[in-house]
């Protein structure tokens, strides 16, 4: 699994907080990858568009589309879905799916805007929340995320790709060592068969060695 706003308000950065940081950006490739949706595993951005793209003729093998691109094409896949919106506003599960693919095509904002749109309908819809909160993290927005994801353990406190992502941003976002680590020993302790267990425990390793890091410093944004 982000472009992210700096908060204004941030402190300088210590020795020990340029040392993290520098770990830090050592496994951002590793956590970008493990981010994982509230569902079952999304189509990649590439592979959901990539029929629209066959359709409209282009090449789909030179290169990853860029932004603009990976926008028209959510356009033109969530269309016929809008129409459908149309006709029935009130379908969570349209809604839910409309904001799949503009997550997909990294999307982040229109995808929240879906999402929120959905939860409003079905509130307890864990799944959705927990995809609604990850995309707040990719716009940078930690605390919305933490927040979300809390709700979203409310309805289903043992959902493991929320706990999941729950660690990842608590450590990543707000460098507290601690709740992350909380978060991930749940996760392994409700569902001890979880498929991930080793990336968890990999994450758990790496986190323990910034414990010194006081909670709530602003981490470095991940890269996208």
């Amino acid at each position: 699994m982000a472009e992210t706003k700096r908060d204004a308000r941030a402190t300088e950065w210590t020795s020990l907080h340029a040392y993290t940081l520098s770990v830090l950006c050592l496994l951002i490739g590793v956590v970008m990858g493990w981010l994982v949706r509230g569902s079952q595993a999304p189509v990649a951005a590439s592979a959901a568009t990539s029929e629209a793209t066959s359709e409209s003729g282009a090449n789909v093998n030179t290169q990853d589309p860029a932004p603009q691109q990976l926008q028209h094409m959510a356009d033109v896949q969530a269309a016929p879905l809008i129409q459908k919106l149309e006709i029935d506003p009130n379908d969570a599960g349209l809604l839910a799916g409309i904001g799949n693919i503009y997550y997909d095509a990294h999307s982040f904002p229109t995808a929240i805007d879906y999402y929120r749109r959905a939860l409003k309908l079905q509130p307890s819809n864990a799944s959705v929340r927990t995809d609604m909160a990850t995309a707040y993290w990719y716009t940078g927005d930690s605390d919305s995320a933490i927040a979300e994801l809390k709700t979203s353990l409310s309805y289903e406190p043992n959902k493991p790709n929320t706990l999941f992502n729950l660690g990842v941003v608590e450590w990543q976002g707000k460098l507290d060592v601690n709740a992350a680590v909380e978060a991930w020993q749940e996760l392994l302790k409700t569902n001890p068969n979880y498929e991930n267990k080793d990336r968890v425990l990999q994450l758990m390793a790496e986190a323990k060695k910034h414990t010194g890091v006081k909670p709530g410093t602003p981490a470095k944004p991940l890269a996208q």
